[in-house]
């Protein structure tokens, strides 16, 4: 594969001096950016484990793995360590968008790609992914809005942000992902079931953009139901952070990686300050738990429904530095690599190169090895063929495997996925036809 980002950059581009928010992107090579590829690769196959885990876990739908009450330590990091997913994901989105207007697109051609874009992911989310993650069409659960809705979403405001100065897109999104918790003091009342009085459309609305739940699309119950598990607002604001981030890829290497690691540990300290204070930024307060470790998971137990201000700082702060890390050159995770070899590295890559194909298959994929383990050992099946609502309301019981046998599920089913999305990689990098930049 080639070289990372020192190769890809303009001999025009802004000089070292200069501050990360440029008015105007520099022109970068068309070649893909490895460690953005790395670090989304990485996290894409993360994203499998805790799929893998909703499937194959004995304990998956009968209590939350964050509940301190109830789960182990390992059970919890498990849950846990994929917050980084989403977060992540949604930022490099916006990054890549940046990425596509410095290689050369007009505003113009790329705000179109943005609106085509996000609607067919949109439609792709209440279509092919619904059925991927549910082997089920039931019509009456209508839709279910997880992070792909949101990314089509957002890219359709993107779409309009991006004709505004940079600082203004960047302070958007700053300005939304600081001041949405607020907002969290004006809860619409839930749907509560079969009996109880369906929202009124100003609280849908509010559910949609704000606060995750499940409501009748229609004025009264029954009517097919959509369940909102991940909420626009601050998601939009989190890509919007990500395109004026992208700022920083027309930069000289060495500039750049000291601008990823004072961004990146700035949001990390940050997290860390408003997280002991309380007081701000986080629903759910942490305490003092019956050991040290459990006391550190409850600090670092924060809100992805929607994702808090602590919950953004503590995954996208990591993730940044993470960026200057896997950035060429000589620090002790290049040299680690080098050591290593680059195969490693090249395997994260291929995977973050596909990452909507993955994402796809990866459902199928932890689905399927579910319903195999499950059928194989004698186990209740039914339940992998229904809605998430029957799942919440008549959770199945002797259903599931240790978690030992959901790491080997996972490492098993991403494994079955490399020769899949390296051969669609390569297919990406050799054609250049249009519908495959949707894919």
């Amino acid at each position: 594969m080639p070289g990372a980002t020192h190769d890809h950059l303009d001999p025009h581009a802004a000089p070292s001096g200069a501050g990360p928010l440029d008015p105007e992107p520099a022109r970068i090579s068309r070649k893909r950016i490895d460690s953005v590829d790395l670090l989304r690769g990485i996290v894409m196959v993360i994203m499998m484990l805790d799929h893998t885990r909703d499937f194959v876990h004995s304990g998956a739908l009968l209590f939350d793995p964050l509940d301190l009450s109830k789960t182990t330590t390992s059970l919890f990091l498990t849950r846990w360590i994929t917050h980084y997913c989403a977060p992540v994901f949604v930022f490099l989105a916006g990054t890549g968008a940046y990425l596509q207007l410095a290689r050369g697109k007009s505003k113009r051609e790329l705000s179109r790609f943005l609106i085509t874009r996000g609607v067919w992911l949109i439609i792709l989310e209440v279509t092919v992914v619904r059925a991927a993650a549910f082997f089920n069409l039931d019509p009456r659960f209508l839709l279910f809005l997880q992070v792909i809705w949101v990314i089509g979403f957002s890219m359709i405001v993107l779409a309009a942000l991006i004709h505004l100065p940079l600082r203004v897109v960047a302070a958007f999104g700053l300005l939304m992902i600081a001041v949405h918790n607020y907002f969290d003091r004006f809860p619409a009342t839930p749907w509560r079931g079969p009996g109880t009085p369906v929202p009124s459309w100003g609280a849908k609305l509010w559910m949609l953009f704000h606060q995750p739940g499940i409501f009748p699309i229609g004025p009264k119950f029954p009517s097919p139901l959509v369940f909102v598990l991940y909420p626009l607002i601050p998601w939009i604001g989190v890509m919007a952070v990500g395109y004026a981030f992208g700022a920083l890829y027309k930069r000289e290497s060495a500039s750049r990686k000291r601008w990823l690691l004072i961004i990146g540990g700035a949001a990390t300290m940050l997290f860390v300050l408003i997280r002991a204070i309380d007081k701000y930024g986080e629903p759910q307060h942490w305490s003092h738990q019956k050991n040290f470790v459990f006391t550190i998971l409850s600090f670092i137990n924060t809100t992805k429904y929607p994702p808090s201000l602590d919950y953004l700082l503590m995954t996208i702060g990591p993730a940044i530095i993470a960026l200057h890390f896997f950035e060429p050159g000589r620090n002790a995770i290049a040299s680690a690599t080098q050591s290593i070899g680059t195969s490693s590295r090249n395997f994260f890559v291929t995977f973050g190169r596909v990452p909507l194909f993955f994402y796809v298959l990866q459902w199928v994929t932890s689905h399927t090895i579910a319903v195999v383990l499950h059928a194989t050992f004698h186990k209740p099946v039914h339940w992998l063929f229904q809605t998430p609502i029957d799942w919440f309301t008549n959770p199945p019981h002797g259903n599931g495997f240790s978690l030992v046998i959901v790491y080997l599920s996972w490492i098993g089913g991403v494994l079955l996925l490399y020769p899949l999305c390296k051969w669609f990689a390569g297919v990406k990098a050799r054609r250049k036809d249009w519908w495959l930049s949707y894919l």
